[in-house]
């Protein structure tokens, strides 16, 4: 098998423009937990099930491997702040964060683009990350973009301009 070289291979991937979320839940203290991810993904709409990644040297990985539920938060373009703070070793990432109480307490992020509380289904560890399988049991949507990153940058997503047709016309402003 031919050797793949990690950096090349992360900025392919990068390549793929993601959204940007925050993965919150409580450790078995109640204590609120949260880090940023852009792993995540839709499985199935019936069921209603995502997916995202973690990897198993990240500091919470304990907290959200024993959580039983936990919120995605998909962050809107105007959230680069929280999606750094939560990228960052800290004992207190809610700093400053304005949120709220979902069900079984978890943490739902004020102002984002999308938010979808979860229970855990399952977990499969592969190579160096586990990757959850979650069942939205409660979902809501904003009227705000929401935040992209790719090439290792944040991005804005914009909707192109079309024509009757569907002819690309311009990016709209």
């Amino acid at each position: 098998m031919e050797h793949i070289d990690s950096l090349a291979l992360r900025k392919a991937l990068g390549a793929f423009p993601t959204g940007v979320a925050v993965m919150t839940t409580l450790d078995a203290t109640g204590r609120a937990c949260g880090l940023t991810v852009n792993s995540f993904s839709s499985v199935s709409l019936n069921p209603p099930l995502i997916l995202w990644s973690q990897s198993l040297s990240s500091r919470s990985h304990p907290v959200f491997r024993d959580a039983e539920r936990f919120v995605v938060n998909i962050l809107s373009e105007h959230q680069i702040q929280i999606s750094k703070q939560f990228s960052t070793a800290s004992d207190d990432k809610f700093r400053n964060i304005e949120f709220r109480s979902g069900l079984g307490g978890v943490p739902i992020i004020s102002s984002c683009a999308a938010n979808l509380e979860c229970v855990k289904v399952s977990a499969h560890p592969e190579g160096d990350h586990v990757v959850y399988i979650g069942r939205v049991i409660r979902q809501e949507r904003s009227e705000q973009r929401p935040l992209v990153f790719g090439d290792g940058r944040y991005l804005v997503a914009r909707p192109h301009q079309q024509d009757e047709r569907g002819a690309v016309l311009a990016l709209e402003s």
